[in-house]
Formats: structure tokens, C-alpha cells, sequence
């Protein structure tokens, strides 16, 4: 099992202790929150809101979500509690020697659509990748109070200087796919579906539209 860590500037202890955070928005508009979220942080995020995540993020693409599913459908425990947590679509590229992880781009979300109700039951709450969502997913967002985050796609050499630490989970076989947990300071992401039925493409092509 590989650990990568960097220097933190935030306080650690409060990382997976039950004391979920959202910050007011500062001067530049942007939301600070620490998972695990509640619902009532869900509920104050909106589509187009910009935020910055300070905390764990656990990392799952296509692969172990298959494992996940078939898990979920036997009633039996996940190799990670899903509670209040976000799951960052993205498989990480190995890291150059002193760095923590490589580049950590998102990948496309819709290709975890046929999962994402189910984990979402079990009390996800957020998920980030890059593109949009079916409305199957969206109507789950909005049933169990949870969001989609866009990460920005093509920069993920930029997006790995967010992460201070990095840790294999579960399904280390998988490589690049098998499941993290990361942390994070200041990673910064766009909520593109919240759980009012927000849709950030949809709103921008008509606002554009005009």
C-alpha cells in the first residue's frame, strides 16, 4: 500500500470526525466545506456555486465501481463508508519522485450513471468528475440530498498540487483504479447539479442562448 503525503495547513483532526463544515462565502464568492456533508450542506449548495475542498476525497472510476455494485446488491459493507463523503471520478497518475500523486484529472461522470443511485442511497454525497449526468442520476440527487461537482478536465498536473496525501483503500490490483483516499487543501470544483434540480449546462446554454 503507497502513501504520498505533503505538509497540511489544515487541522487534520477534523478530517472524517463527524464535524461537517460550510463555510459563508468570502469576498471572492467562493464556498469553503470540509467533508463529511449533511444534508443541510447539501442544501445550501446551488448549481454554478464555486467551492474550494479541504479534507478526504475518495477516488473511483469504472472499475471498482463494478465491485462496488455487486456488493451494494448482497446487502454486505463497502470496503469504505460512503456516508457524507464525495467520490472524485479520476484515476491518478503515478508520482514523479518528491511529489505526492501525478496528474488527477476527472474523467467523464455519465460513465458512472448506472452506479451512482445506489451509493447515493447509501448516503454519498457528492461526486465529481467532468460533463453532465442522466436524469436518472439527477432525480437521485435531488431524492437523497446529495451534488455533482465538475473538476476542471485537461489540468490535472494542476489539480495534483491540491492534494497533500494520498493512500490505497481497496482493490490495489486495479492500479490506477483502485480506490484512494485523498486529501485535499483548497481543491478547487464547480457544482454543476444540486439537489433542486440545478443544472449548470442546462442554465448555461439557455442563459447563452438568448
Amino acid at each position: 500500500m503507497r502513501i504520498g503525503t505533503r505538509r497540511r495547513c489544515y487541522d487534520a483532526s477534523t478530517i472524517g470526525a463527524g464535524q461537517p463544515v460550510m463555510v459563508t462565502p468570502g469576498a471572492d464568492g467562493i464556498k469553503e466545506i470540509v467533508p463529511p456533508l449533511t444534508d443541510a450542506d447539501i442544501e445550501s449548495l446551488k448549481a454554478g456555486d464555486r467551492v474550494r475542498i479541504t479534507g478526504v476525497l475518495y477516488t473511483a472510476r469504472d472499475a471498482a465501481h463494478g465491485r462496488l455494485l455487486p456488493l451494494i446488491d448482497a446487502g454486505k459493507t463497502l470496503p469504505i463508508d460512503v456516508r457524507g463523503q464525495i467520490i472524485y471520478y479520476t484515476g491518478p497518475s503515478p508520482a514523479r519522485p518528491g511529489e505526492v500523486v501525478g496528474s488527477i484529472g476527472p474523467t467523464t461522470g455519465s460513465r458512472m450513471d448506472k452506479f451512482t443511485p445506489k451509493l447515493l442511497e447509501l448516503g454519498l454525497k457528492g461526486t465529481m468528475g467532468k460533463g453532465h449526468r442522466s436524469e436518472h442520476v439527477k432525480q437521485a440527487m435531488m431524492r437523497h440530498k446529495a451534488v455533482y461537482f465538475g473538476a476542471i478536465g485537461g489540468a490535472g498536473a494542476v489539480l495534483s498540487r491540491f492534494v497533500t496525501k494520498v493512500e490505497i483503500v481497496a482493490y490495489e490490483d486495479l492500479g490506477t483504479e483502485a480506490i484512494r483516499r485523498i486529501e485535499v487543501e483548497k481543491f478547487p470544483a464547480i457544482v454543476v447539479n444540486d439537489c433542486h434540480g440545478g443544472d449548470l449546462y442546462q442554465e448555461g446554454m439557455a442563459e447563452y442562448g438568448r
